[in-house]
């Protein structure tokens, strides 16, 4: 899969906990927000639109975050256009995903220096009878980044954890020191791509 993040140099959306992301999808595209630092039991009524929106909280080492993501289907040429600048990314933004960037201070309007960066190559894998996916992204500039995941209940969160730190040890596979999210060191290496 063919994934681009959108920026400015100033990494201003990340700064401010937002992501935009778009990646290929059959028959065309899916521009996702991700918002950073939610707390899903609390979001206000509206926020997500039936089959437009999540709500999920990732675990990186011990920290534990929720995420909003609201998501919308693009035809391929808006996704082409996008990429290479030929239409405003505020533009195709669904009418959720415009009104949540209203309310956060600074980021509306989008700044005038967003610029899609990538394609990051993004391929992922599941072995039978095992519940975790492996993503392989691939920067352009040969970065590879490697990212195993598991979606459960978050009742289940820590067990879960515990048993698949018990099968990396099992397997001899050592986690990297650094469990933070690795996605603003995505977005450094591919500002630094022209």
């Amino acid at each position: 899969m063919e994934v681009w993040l959108f920026d400015d140099p100033l990494l201003s959306l990340f700064n401010r906990g937002l992501r935009i992301r778009l990646r290929g999808a059959k028959g065309g595209a899916e521009l996702t927000l991700k918002v950073a630092e939610q707390d899903c039991t609390a979001l206000p009524a509206g926020v997500m639109p039936a089959g437009e929106g999540k709500c999920e909280y990732d675990v990186h080492g011990s920290k534990v975050s929720g995420a909003l993501s609201l998501t919308t289907k693009l035809d391929q040429r808006t996704a082409d256009d996008l990429v290479a600048g030929r239409a405003p990314l505020a533009s195709a933004l669904s009418a959720a995903q415009a009104r949540f960037l209203h309310g956060v201070p600074g980021a509306w309007p989008l700044p005038t220096d967003l610029r899609a960066l990538g394609p990051t190559r993004v391929r992922s894998y599941t072995a039978k009878g095992q519940p975790y996916i492996v993503d392989i992204s691939v920067l352009p500039g040969g970065e590879h980044f490697i990212e195993v995941s598991r979606k459960v209940p978050r009742a289940d969160a820590a067990s879960s954890l515990a048993r698949f730190e018990a099968d990396l040890a099992k397997a001899g596979v050592p986690a990297c020191a650094d469990q933070s999210a690795q996605a603003v060191n995505k977005l450094r290496a591919l500002l630094r791509r022209p």
